[in-house]
């Protein structure tokens, strides 16, 4: 008599990398089991297999057996893994959906023989249009097959559609319209070009050779244009862009609002546009071709062999960083267009400016916004496409050539991304994407139901969010959401090879959430930000610990910087706009300000508030990035304008003048750069560029920031040159401590002290419209050096070398004695001094 075998149910658990690259390794599932696959406190590790995915990425597996009497059960799962950040972490990034937990496991109910579990690290190529492996574990040279997805848990029906390559463009017209061989034109969809898709239990809608033989090659349908036709929850046809679309195609400024277009691809609006299929594992051999599409191609591993110049290495710590910020649309102040007006700047602009950046000497660029953005010439702060390079500036080849010019010029790339809202008129990619009813608007946080808001206007507005941005808030409570930003990212990081982010506005995200209807906060909206900011940062840095995370933070809350293993949001740095503000002051803050430049520019030597910017400056650390100048400061805030402007109060750069001017200028730049921060400053200042730069109309104020450093702007970029070179090698300048020795608000005197182990430097800086000629007097803190001490000036803005008067300390040595020392001091400017050793 034989014994009867006990019924199991068998689960395959699969962890999908999602990325090209090979990050992880020695992967162990762990999960909520014994051994007999009984639920079990004490986590069972069970080791995985490496396959290669469909997606074509590395992926683990594992299959666990269950006993049947377990059905029904609930389980949790996760998985340890090593990484480039150490061995044994762990690999889920994502926090279950509950507002009161961080807790970062993935749970199933049990409930057949043969249950498929999954997890994605990134969701880069499973949503969208990605090549698709016919047979498993095939290697990188087979033959891939073609997959589109898209998430629409609202719709009745999807399809994927194509069209003209010439227009880019499909209109919004009837579907049998659109299948009659009569209905001609560019906008028109290829009678033959649609495929229905299948829904999936997860809201997500799919096609592949399984479903369609005509996709079995994924070459045949490289660089086509594609949308999504959906049929909405009401039965309303609508036409989509993949919001996982790695290109669209537009790169003007006409938008069709879904009429027939019979005009050109480079006319049309990209966030408008079709979507392309895009091969994310090739580059474009050439910055350009004259043809599209390109027909020479490389593989990505054989386009970024020559990366790195060992001569020019790459930054590595956060504050070895001097931070250049750069619109690449202001750039080419001559640049027009085939009728000879304006256009914005482009990534061709940019390379070529790479030389002239390693003269002056920084080493991270911080690019604004480059995701595909609204309108044409534009700052790009609403974003429509998180996965796509703006085609106005370049596009995604481009941007990658572009990312490599800066490595082999030794120059990190931080890139700005915007989460806090979407672009303002997002028809066609987030609004309304599957439904039109509010609360069911998948991409938009919208509180409670229409009918809670009957007299709110627009109809039906009243329960979405404001938080201080340019539009609603995204929907942060739905784990897709946020994965359609931190798979973004993770892509930028590992496919482009950016080296740091600095994530727009996060202060909207966790801290300014309010219900449109009433001004109310809505604190479940700023838990979930939270969330989201964890998952996003911690992802990153399971990716590449190195990354440079960066948050335009506003909030003064501490954990924005902490590590999220301490409850914090896990970023290195926040900008710290306090420093600004009273460095500066020529917005519209009030009276608790110091506002050093706007008020030194007043033409009286009355006193300053120069206690009130000590205190700021006391307060940098590499945490906080301190600049004299930003974007939103440059003349697009109330009052703001570029520092050479405000340094003299708006008066015409002639003489005198200009010699003010460029010396407070000096001043500002200089607080800066020898702060314990991480100084930025804004293209142009070092050239002393004058013209406000708003977010409307910069291209007709755009300046040749090259040929000004022939001429006007000489002796200004000599002195950034100068200054850079001074932080940059020395230690103490860099990570070292700083200590207020002086301030002094009748004399516009500020001392402090700059320090790391046997280095010490002393600046003394003041905004007196007269010189200390005879020596400022200051007391130094005790040392264990003896009473003694020999300085020397390494230092002084004030020098002719800069356009100034020469007025400061040579190359004598002073001597400090009783811990007191005197040096001179000259106007509107500062020295440095270097204690002697030996």
């Amino acid at each position: 008599m034989t014994a009867l075998s006990t019924p199991t149910l068998n689960v395959t658990l699969t962890y999908y990398s999602g990325l090209a690259h090979p990050h992880f390794q020695n992967v162990r599932l762990v999960g909520s089991w014994n051994d007999a696959g009984q639920y079990s406190t004490v986590w069972r590790t069970v080791a995985m297999e490496e396959i290669r995915g469909e997606d074509g990425c590395p992926a683990f597996r594992a299959t666990v057996s269950f006993p049947a009497s377990a059905k029904g059960t609930l389980f949790r799962w996760g998985v340890l893994l090593d990484a480039p950040g150490g061995s044994n972490q762990w690999g889920i990034p994502t926090e279950v959906n509950d507002r009161n937990s961080t807790d970062r496991s993935r749970s199933f109910v049990l409930n057949a023989d043969g249950q498929q579990e999954a997890y994605y690290f990134c969701s880069a190529r499973y949503l969208g249009a990605n090549k698709r492996l016919v047979k498993p574990n095939a290697d990188e040279n087979s033959e891939a097959g073609m997959t589109f997805r898209v998430w629409a848990p609202n719709a009745q029906a999807v399809e994927v559609v194509f069209g003209n390559p010439d227009s880019g463009y499909i209109a919004d017209i009837p579907p049998e319209q659109q299948t009659d061989p009569k209905a001609t034109g560019a906008g028109q969809v290829s009678p033959t070009g649609a495929f229905p898709m299948q829904r999936a239990a997860d809201g997500t809608w799919w096609v592949d050779e399984t479903l369609c033989a005509e996709l079995a090659s994924f070459t045949h349908y490289r660089h086509k244009p594609y949308m999504y036709r959906l049929t909405k929850d009401n039965g309303h046809i609508a036409y989509r862009t993949d919001l996982y679309s790695r290109c669209q195609i537009g790169h003007g400024k006409t938008d069709p609002a879904g009429q027939p277009y019979t005009g050109s691809r480079a006319e049309l609006d990209g966030t408008k546009s079709c979507s392309v299929v895009v091969d994310p594992d090739q580059v474009t051999q050439y910055f350009e071709e004259p043809t599209w599409p390109e027909q020479h191609w490389l593989k990505a591993t054989d386009f970024w062999k020559d990366e790195f110049s060992p001569q020019r290495p790459m930054p590595t710590r956060i504050e070895d960083l001097v931070i250049y910020e750069l619109h690449v649309g202001g750039l080419g102040a001559s640049r027009k267009d085939a009728n000879g007006n304006p256009a914005p700047g482009t990534l061709e602009d940019a390379i070529n400016m790479l030389d002239y950046l390693v003269d002056l000497g920084v080493n991270a660029i911080e690019l604004m916004p480059m995701a595909e953005y609204e309108g044409w010439a534009s700052w790009g702060y609403g974003s429509s496409h998180y996965y796509a390079i703006e085609y106005a500036c370049g596009g995604r080849d481009q941007f990658k050539h572009f990312v490599k010019a800066c490595h082999q010029h030794g120059i990190a790339v931080i890139l700005d991304v915007v989460y806090n809202h979407y672009h303002h008129f997002a028809e066609r990619a987030e609004w309304q994407f599957d439904s039109d009813a509010p609360e069911r608007n998948i991409y938009y946080w919208y509180q409670g139901q229409a009918s809670d808001y009957p007299n709110a206007n627009p109809p039906g507005s009243g329960g979405y969010l404001d938080n201080m941005s340019t539009g609603y808030a995204p929907r942060f409570w739905e784990e897709r959401v946020r994965d359609l930003f931190i798979s973004s990212a993770l892509v930028l990081a590992d496919e482009f090879h950016v080296d740091g982010f600095r994530v727009d506005q996060t202060t909207s995200i966790h801290s300014y959430p309010v219900l449109h209807a009433n001004g109310n906060p809505v604190e479940d909206a700023k838990l979930f930000g939270a969330k989201f900011l964890r998952e996003w940062t911690r992802s990153m840095k399971l990716l590449k610990p190195g990354l440079f995370l960066i948050a335009e933070d506003h909030s003064g809350w501490d954990a924005v910087t902490k590590p999220t293993d301490e409850g914090g949001l896990g970023f290195d740095a926040v900008w710290y706009a306090d420093f600004y503000h009273h460095l500066m002051g020529d917005t519209d803050k009030g009276p608790d300000y110091a506002k050093l430049i706007h008020t030194a520019a007043l033409a009286n030597n009355e006193p300053l508030a120069i206690n009130y910017f000590a205190g700021a400056l006391q307060a940098t650390n590499p945490q906080h990035v301190v600049y004299s100048e930003s974007h939103d400061e440059a003349g697009n805030s109330q009052f703001s304008a570029r520092t050479i402007m405000v340094a003299v109060n708006h008066a015409p750069l002639v003489g005198d003048t200009r010699r003010y001017a460029e010396a407070r200028s000096r001043f500002a730049v200089g607080m800066s750069l020898l702060s314990a921060g991480v100084p930025m400053f804004f293209m142009g200042e070092e050239v002393g560029a004058s013209q406000d730069y708003r977010y409307n109309d910069f291209l007709y104020h755009r300046e040749d920031f090259e040929a000004m450093r022939e001429h006007e702007g000489q002796a200004l970029f000599r002195f950034y040159q100068d200054l850079i070179r001074l932080r940059r090698s020395q230690p103490a300048l860099q990570q070292g401590d700083l200590t207020l020795v002086e301030v002094d608000n009748v004399s516009r005197v500020l001392g402090f002290l700059r320090q790391a182990e046997n280095q010490q430097f002393l600046v003394l800086a003041s905004l007196n419209n007269q010189p200390f000629a005879n020596g400022y007097w200051v007391s130094l803190p005790p040392t264990n050096r003896g009473s003694a001490q020999a300085w020397k000036e390494i230092f002084n803005s004030d020098s002719s070398l800069y356009g100034g008067n020469n007025v400061g300390n040579a190359s004598a040595s002073l001597l400090a004695e009783n811990n007191r020392i005197g040096p001179v001091v000259p106007a509107n400017g500062f020295v440095v001094l270097q204690q002697e050793t030996g």
